[in-house]
């Protein structure tokens, strides 16, 4: 009940619309978009969401959604299950665009007011799937190198643990990672497939 209290919470909240903390008002009208559970064993953790999610409301609804699916070696019906992932961007809103048309960070009034109440309300999770600079700096704190490369590379500090939930750093799966997924291809070789087989042991032993 309380977390289907806070997810209520989340799916009103105007505050960079109405309230900004930091900037100028959210460009858009707020649609947020974060999934949580009280069952997932596993949560996604991204920056935020893009423009045809905004549209959909649906996460991950796009080609880069295709890839990690296919990084995680599941397809669409056991991503949207709720039972199986969380999926909680470090912004829930699209943040619109800067000045060259990329999209611009997570805003940082999310972080602030609903990461720490929404992963306390979900101490179930043994992996923390961590896509981008913005969610590894959440979840990893000093403990993130000093390139997201780095990071990624040094995957095993984070994931092989002994308390606590697995972390996994990952990059992002856009297409712009196409250059970065070829002058690294000890990802696909060593990471994808010790994280296909993680995430088949937990959304097999999940109910739902």
């Amino acid at each position: 009940m309380l977390l289907a209290a806070l997810s209520a919470e989340i799916e009103t909240c105007r505050i960079c619309r109405e309230a900004p903390r930091y900037g100028s008002p959210l460009p858009v009208e707020p649609n947020p978009v974060c999934v949580v559970s009280s069952t997932a064993r596993i949560v996604i953790c991204g920056q935020a969401p893009g423009i045809r999610v905004h549209n959909t409301g649906l996460p991950f609804n796009d080609p880069s959604g295709d890839r990690l699916r296919a990084w995680l070696g599941v397809g669409r019906d056991a991503f949207y299950d709720p039972n199986k992932f969380a999926i909680v961007p470090m912004g829930f809103c699209f943040p619109g665009y800067d000045a060259h048309g990329g999209d611009l960070p997570p805003r940082r009034e999310c972080r602030e007011t609903w990461h720490d109440r929404v992963f306390q309300s979900m101490p179930q999770l043994e992996l923390i799937l961590t896509i981008g600079q913005y969610a590894q700096a959440y979840h990893l704190g000093r403990r993130r190198k000093r390139s997201m490369t780095d990071t990624v590379l040094n995957w095993r500090e984070y994931f092989e643990v002994d308390t606590g939930p697995s972390i996994l750093p990952l990059p992002h799966p856009s297409w712009r990672n196409n250059v970065w997924l070829k002058k690294n291809p000890w990802f696909a070789q060593n990471v994808l497939p010790v994280v296909q087989e993680k995430v088949r042991i937990l959304i097999s032993q999940t109910s739902g």
